[in-house]
């Protein structure tokens, strides 16, 4: 009867061959079907193929660190991942980051230990490893140390945000970069020739070829993608695709931006960039960018928040002001109307004076604060509002700036071991030239100099 409540262990995950896996038939898309069966076949990649390099000898069945390939969709990161698989004596498991849970990451790493046993070493493949969960990424750590398994994992997001740091230090990263259009347009034509693909049954104009490779934009799934749309709209045996036929099946390029991913940070950071360089048709056109993707515009609006006062600062002090305006007509306008605001407030900015000088003055007192400086806070600025202050010296000795005609008179207010510091220095770009010349004014009268 106890043996209706014992728990069982659970089975491995049926496995699936590498070529299975990776070239699943005749009716798979085109890119499925067109990916390389060998490292002669790959195109593009050559920084981290070339010879004698880590992920080389892992194709070849030679080398033995686990790795994580990162780069943005369709550069080849899945194709790597078949070849490492495929490579002589290992067996080849793989788990969907999608669906499966630590039950399932402890269940192949036992069965790949026992297999190691009988020498037999397991390449365990994991596709989007940046949705695997903390949890699920420590699971993998001691098998990916020992080698119980060799790890190979993809991901589209940058591994420094997305991947543990433990399993970073245990894996190679190899980045992979968009392909060159010289590239896509090779890949098309194979697409064209190959019996894999259409076996000479289409043709593919220059223009039209030309066309692909630009809504491509390096992402070869992409351009195979558009191929297969375009070549579905014309008849087999000779039937040519033309710039008007890829017109038609692709009416519009997808942005290149993911906002799940790392396209989210690469725009994100080239718009603040452009911004601070004071270059206004870039910063819209990244604006442009995130708002078609469907980022979310309070994300845009608290990055202009920021920027005004980090990189404009009191050069301009109404570029706060215009930023979190931006927010608010946002916020309550909503989209599509809200992209008025923010691109106000983008064009703002981009066109503001530039001052770091704040950030770089709280940075500066934050440095001296965890250094330990300015510990003891002057007495005479103390709280003196309570029974005991004055016995303690507390509040004793302040001066109250307004019984002097100007406002502002002597007085320490630093701390005696930071009396000399000198955190805020103005440019003199925009407004910040005006507060130049007032900080030197009350610095002398406050510091004695006046």
């Amino acid at each position: 009867m106890a043996d209706l409540f014992d728990q069982q262990a659970d089975p491995p995950p049926p496995s699936r061959s590498a070529d299975a896996y990776f070239h699943p038939g005749a009716h798979a898309p085109l890119a499925v079907r067109l990916r390389p069966r060998t490292l002669d076949e790959v195109v593009g990649q050559s920084h981290v193929l070339g010879e004698g390099s880590p992920l080389r000898r892992l194709i070849d069945g030679r080398g033995e660190s686990s790795v994580i390939l990162y780069g943005p969709p369709g550069t080849g990161k899945t194709t790597v991942a078949s070849l490492i698989a495929g490579s002589s004596g290992r067996r080849f498991e793989a788990l969907s980051a999608l669906n499966s849970g630590v039950k399932e990451v402890r269940a192949v790493i036992e069965a790949a230990r026992d297999r190691l046993r009988d020498g037999v070493s397991t390449v365990l493949f994991i596709d989007e490893v940046h949705r695997f969960s903390k949890t699920q990424q420590d699971a993998l750590l001691a098998a990916v140390e020992n080698r119980t398994v060799l790890l190979v994992a993809a991901t589209t997001e940058n591994p420094s945000f997305s991947v543990v740091a433990p399993l970073l230090s245990r894996s190679l990263l190899v980045q992979l970069k968009p392909l060159a259009p010289t590239d896509i347009a090779t890949l098309l034509q194979r697409a064209v020739d190959d019996d894999r693909g259409y076996g000479g049954r289409i043709t593919l104009t220059t223009e039209a070829r030309d066309q692909l490779t630009a809504l491509a934009a390096g992402d070869a799934r992409r351009a195979l993608t558009y191929l297969e749309a375009a070549a579905e709209t014309v008849e087999d045996g000779d039937a040519e695709v033309t710039l008007e036929v890829v017109q038609r099946s692709t009416d519009r390029a997808v942005a290149r931006y993911d906002r799940d991913g790392d396209q989210h940070y690469d725009v994100t950071s080239a718009f603040i960039k452009s911004i601070r360089g004071s270059d206004p048709d870039a910063a819209l056109h990244y604006l442009a960018r995130m708002i078609d993707a469907g980022e979310d515009p309070r994300f845009i609006a608290r990055r202009l928040v920021i920027h005004a006062a980090e990189d404009i600062g009191m050069a301009d002090p109404q570029a706060l002001q215009t930023a979190v305006a931006a927010h608010q007509a946002v916020s309550f306008i909503g989209m599509p109307e809200g992209r008025i605001p923010l691109a106000e407030a983008t064009v703002y900015l981009a066109t503001a004076a530039k001052s770091n000088s704040v950030i770089t003055g709280i940075d500066a007192a934050l440095a001296d604060v965890r250094a330990g400086r300015g510990a003891v806070v002057p007495a005479h600025l103390r709280d003196g509002h309570y029974s005991g202050a004055e016995s303690l010296g507390n509040a004793v000795g302040y001066r109250y700036p307004h019984d002097d005609p100007r406002g502002v008179l002597r007085q320490d207010y630093l701390p005696a071991d930071l009396a000399d510091a000198r955190y805020y220095s103005p440019t003199d770009h925009g407004h910040e030239r005006r507060v130049g010349v007032t900080l030197e004014t009350l610095r002398g009268i406050v510091r004695g100099d006046g």
